[in-house]
């Protein structure tokens, strides 16, 4: 497990979804699960050294609050991504037990948000319960201030993955400007 490095913290959440683990792996493995319910395109190769890859296009003013969030420190990348550019998570597969566990890296392609490419760690464990599954995921070495960004993210996208996973249709993501079908 990773440790937090001094002057980081770590993100944690829990959750029920209605349907077992097996299905549930699917969502984070498989591109054309994962963007129904984060992210609007998915490159994911899941085994240690694979790429995992999530493309966002958040909406012109969710983009223009998030950029404003962290100002002047990421300018430079802004004016290479433009205003309505892909907000591209890049990390990589470290470690994955079907049906159980998944760890990677994360950060953002473009050194967005305090996080540069692959320098946080997220750990998801998958326990069975009953029919369904308690999916328990840690984000961890997190800069301070990226904390409550991806607080947000996961309490936004986590309940999209248990309605998938159930089953279920999520709906349009508001913090998506690219509708995607499946």
């Amino acid at each position: 497990m990773p440790t937090t490095p001094p002057g980081t913290d770590v993100v944690e959440h829990d959750l029920r979804v209605a349907a077992r683990p097996e299905i549930v792996f699917a969502y984070f493995t498989d591109p054309a699960r994962m963007v129904q319910w984060m992210g609007a395109e998915a490159t994911l190769d899941p085994r240690p050294g694979g790429v995992c890859r999530i493309a966002f296009h958040p909406p012109p003013a969710l983009a223009a609050l998030l950029d404003a969030m962290f100002g002047t420190e990421q300018e430079e990348a802004l004016a290479r991504l433009g205003p309505n550019g892909p907000r591209v998570m890049m990390g990589e597969f470290v470690e994955v037990v079907p049906h159980r566990r998944i760890a990677l890296t994360w950060g953002w392609e473009q050194a967005l948000y305090a996080v540069p490419p692959q320098s946080t760690a997220i750990e998801v464990s998958l326990t069975p319960d009953g029919e369904g599954t308690i999916v328990h995921l840690t984000h961890r070495r997190l800069p301070g201030p990226a904390v409550p960004l991806h607080t947000a993210g996961w309490e936004h996208y986590l309940p999209r993955l248990a309605k998938a996973a159930a089953g279920g249709n999520p709906g349009a993501d508001p913090w998506e400007d690219v509708v995607v079908t499946s």
